[in-house]
């Protein structure tokens, strides 16, 4: 099956006007423009095509996107998948993929990147977040950047934050202790934010989740 059926489910007609007038809605729902929605589906193309091909992404693919390795594993990668993948079939669709990706537009309220961030690092579904988890993530996180720093070292930033964040003492950050804790610490948002997507029709090709990938 073609890309355009996979996301779009054309009904008779103009396929022309029917994609088109798809692409509004996604617009209307997102921080995207209908032009950027366009330039989306061209990226969306590329990476649905890096090693399955079936028009759509699967988790493989967007490990090649984000680690240039399609059998590496990470917890972090595996997370923003599963966030991706709003219909929980192991794929991501191409609606799924423009209405997530949107979280990251510079245009996008810092709202819903905290919440989006809060449930990320929620690995369990529990509705806050404990010491294991934040550990967890802080791990996948310096891997996917390359970057190793002794254990010793990974627990004093989890304990710190832990510390910071966990205002009531409870042992665990619940989604109200993450926005106060945010909301002094904005920093921890830059990754929430991927300038790139502010005018992706410039962007494109070269843009890729941060990296480059080679149509196949």
């Amino acid at each position: 099956m073609s890309i355009i059926m996979s996301c779009f489910c054309f009904r008779k007609g103009n396929p022309a006007k029917t994609n088109h007038d798809q692409f509004v809605i996604l617009a209307s729902e997102t921080s995207f423009t209908v032009n950027e929605v366009e330039a989306l589906l061209d990226l969306y193309r590329k990476l649905s095509g890096t090693v399955i091909g079936d028009g759509l992404i699967h988790k493989e693919e967007f490990q090649f996107a984000l680690l240039r390795n399609s059998s590496k594993q990470n917890l972090f990668v595996d997370r923003v998948f599963d966030m991706f993948d709003i219909k929980r079939n192991g794929v991501i669709e191409f609606t799924e993929f423009v209405r997530s990706l949107s979280i990251f537009h510079p245009n996008t309220s810092p709202e819903k990147k905290i919440e989006f961030a809060f449930r990320l690092f929620d690995l369990r579904q529990t509705g806050y977040i404990g010491h294991n988890e934040l550990k967890e993530m802080v791990l996948a996180t310096l891997t996917e950047s390359d970057v190793t720093v002794p254990d010793d070292i990974v627990e004093s930033i989890v304990g710190k934050t832990m510390r910071e964040a966990d205002s009531n003492g409870d042992g665990k950050i619940d989604g109200k202790e993450w926005k106060e804790y945010v909301r002094k610490n904005p920093s921890l948002m830059k990754m929430m934010t991927l300038p790139y997507l502010k005018d992706i029709t410039l962007a494109f090709p070269s843009f890729v989740l941060r990296t480059e990938v080679e149509h196949c």
